[in-house]
């Protein structure tokens, strides 16, 4: 009997609470990204250790843009298992307390070219009707670069026969297809009642009539087509025709929800985020707003009827797609809660809408912005600012802001400067090249924003970097390439419209950006005032830059953040670290090495007792980051 006492007076207390899951990409279907997790304290996170490492063994061999790749993913754990994907589509099963691979599937996609090398999750569905033990009781959906929709069993990680053909279903059926590779999924589905809902990436800027941007649901169980719709509208019984040109409606593509949607479970709505209709910096062949693109749509779960849209930008000219999950929030005021939905957007804006309705929690103004000089195109001679303070500058970007390390750089990045177009914030691209500032990677971007629903903190993690826009006459495109003094620029034909363009990140001949640091920043936004609670630099160029400047503070960032209580978790800046901050100062309390970037956004459960934080640690090609195949699981140092 002592021997008892003395064994239950040893044992932590936190070995008795029960083991927690992360079910969904943000948590929850609202995609909080928060977990009321207090093992890990503002005291005790600096003895955050290493519990274990996962290597997933994926390296892209074979594919010829492998280079590009990046390992986005955030896992789920569902019953007790963590699953995730790698850039090209493997789904692992791992052991949440030990890191031990319990299953892995590979959709064998060719190995060929696509517009994005990346997953960045897998979605879960349990099935409602069947035995816990029988087959895909337990079902894993992942979206794929080739354009399929699969389903696999959550015990063995074998395709669920059932589903479509032999577990798969085509997503490339009914999009118009153009170009192979560039119609694809990279972000997980979402699942409602027995619905599981997608939607798609497009590539960019190739021409005017690309991939159809629709969202489509499936039956969970057979595959079969449950309803289906296009942001763009293509009859006259579509109530938003009006506002297209016949030819518009007709030829234009995209408009896309390539990233992650959010649910409203009980309300029976989803949240869809939709991009640029096609080509993104010239629309001189859509005339019009283009609604429903660069919107937040409310859609019928069970039918995809529209409930209510908001656009974000109209006839979009600087790819400012909405990329950030929508986050569903609670909103306090007067002492109610009010329904709401959050979106972040690359503006560095944040807009606050009643997830019912639609209206504006923070007003929003229709304030004027600069017109096109281009021949040909028309812009909205005003845009929807949110009247929430902006997480990034909107000024304009002028000679005197140029910055370098040098005298040299810094003079260089003056006559960049002075060379083009530079009015802020919806400065239009142009013949002579405009600096697009906020740029076309965000303000926010997929990373989306978490949210601590005690505080009414919007934790937003934002890149602070000018981007050039040159659009280029037809006629000259060919010669303008071949010629190669934009050796360090992307270009793109958009074919069927008078130009293609240019594009690339305004930097000095040394690879830095022209504008001063900070270029990327972690940002409480306390919905309590409408305003902005702290804002720090995020990361530094210690991994990315030579000594004696590896110490400047403030780095881009790709991904996004965790909330607990009293903490911020977060990777995503191009360093190789993954760090805790105090949610109410932004004071960095720890930091812990990974082998490789952690490009993607963390989440946390308990099992066993034992609080863990998990990243994705394999690095982004975009952003010329440590790459690898690294999962990583930090957990308080046992005693």
């Amino acid at each position: 009997m002592h021997l008892l006492l003395l064994l239950l007076a040893v044992t932590p207390a936190s070995s008795t609470l029960p083991n927690t899951e992360w079910p969904s990409y943000g948590n929850d279907p609202g995609g909080s990204r928060y977990a009321p997790l207090t093992q890990i304290t503002a005291e005790n996170v600096a003895q955050l250790d290493i519990a274990w490492t996962y290597r997933t063994g994926a390296n892209g061999e074979g594919f010829p843009d492998r280079e590009d790749s990046a390992f986005e993913a955030t896992p789920i754990l569902v019953d007790g298992t963590l699953y995730l994907s790698t850039p090209y589509g493997q789904v692992h099963a791992i052991d949440p307390a030990t890191g031990e691979r319990r299953w892995m599937f590979d959709p064998q996609i060719e190995k060929q070219h696509y517009s994005e090398n990346t997953s960045r999750g897998v979605s879960a569905w349990r099935d409602p009707t069947a035995k816990p033990n029988a087959s895909c009781a337990l079902r894993i959906f992942i979206g794929t670069l080739d354009a399929r929709l699969i389903a696999l069993d959550g015990a063995t990680g074998k395709p669920c026969e059932d589903f479509g053909t032999a577990g798969s279903v085509d997503l490339d059926e009914g999009t118009r297809p153009r170009d192979d590779g560039d119609y694809l999924v990279t972000s997980p589905p979402v699942t409602w009642r027995d619905l599981v809902i997608t939607g798609s990436a497009v590539g960019d800027n190739r021409a005017v009539d690309v991939e159809l941007g629709i969202v489509r649901a499936f039956d969970a169980r057979t595959g079969e087509l449950a309803w289906s719709w296009d942001p763009i509208p293509r009859s006259a019984e579509n109530p938003v025709y009006d506002e297209w040109t016949e030819k518009a409606a007709e030829w234009t593509g995209a408009a896309n929800a390539w990233t992650v949607l959010s649910v409203d479970i009980e309300r029976g709505i989803v949240f869809v985020p939709t991009g640029s209709a096609s080509p993104d910096f010239y629309g001189g062949e859509r005339p019009g707003d283009n609604r429903h693109a660069n919107s937040l749509v409310a859609l019928v779960a069970a039918t995809g009827e529209v409930i209510w849209a908001q656009q974000l930008v109209h006839h979009d000219v600087w790819d400012y797609d909405v990329a950030s999950q929508p986050v569903l929030i609670d909103l306090e005021r007067d002492g109610k809660k009010i329904p709401a939905v959050v979106q972040a957007t690359k503006m560095g804006m944040l807009f606050v809408f009643h997830r019912e309705t639609g209206e504006p929690l923070f007003d929003i103004e229709e304030r004027p912005v600069p017109a096109s000089d281009v021949p040909g195109e028309k812009l909205s001679p005003t845009q929807p600012f949110s009247t929430l303070p902006p997480l990034v500058p909107h000024d304009a970007l002028t000679p005197d802001d140029a910055w370098g390390i040098t005298f040299w750089d810094r003079g260089v990045c003056r006559e960049l400067i002075t060379r083009y177009r530079s009015e802020g914030i919806y400065t239009p691209p142009s013949l002579r090249g405009s600096i697009i500032w906020p740029g076309y990677a965000g303000g926010s971007n997929w990373g989306s924003v978490s949210f601590d629903p005690k505080r009414q903190f919007v934790i937003a993690n934002t890149l602070q970097l000018p981007f050039v826009v040159q659009l280029i006459a037809r006629d000259e495109l060919q010669e303008t390439y071949d010629a190669d003094i934009y050796p360090d620029s992307e270009f793109a034909e958009q074919s069927r419209t008078p130009y293609g363009m240019r594009r690339k990140v305004l930097e000095s001949p040394l690879e830095i950006p022209c504008n001063a640091p900070p270029w990327g920043t972690l940002t409480a936004m306390n919905l309590h005032t409408g305003k902005i609670q702290w804002q720090v630099p995020l990361g530094t160029t210690e991994d990315i830059a030579p000594w004696p400047f590896d110490d400047i503070e403030g780095v881009p960032s790709i991904g996004g953040s965790l909330v607990t209580p009293g903490l911020v978790f977060i990777g995503a800046a191009v360093d190789d670290y993954l760090r805790a901050f105090d949610i109410d100062t932004g004071e960095e309390l720890w930091k812990g090495r990974l082998p490789a970037g952690g490009q993607a956004t963390p989440m946390t459960y308990r099992m066993n007792g034992r609080q863990y934080v998990v990243i994705a640690a394999g690095g982004h090609g975009g952003a010329d980051t440590t790459r690898g195949d690294y999962v990583v699981a930090f957990a308080l140092q046992e005693k």
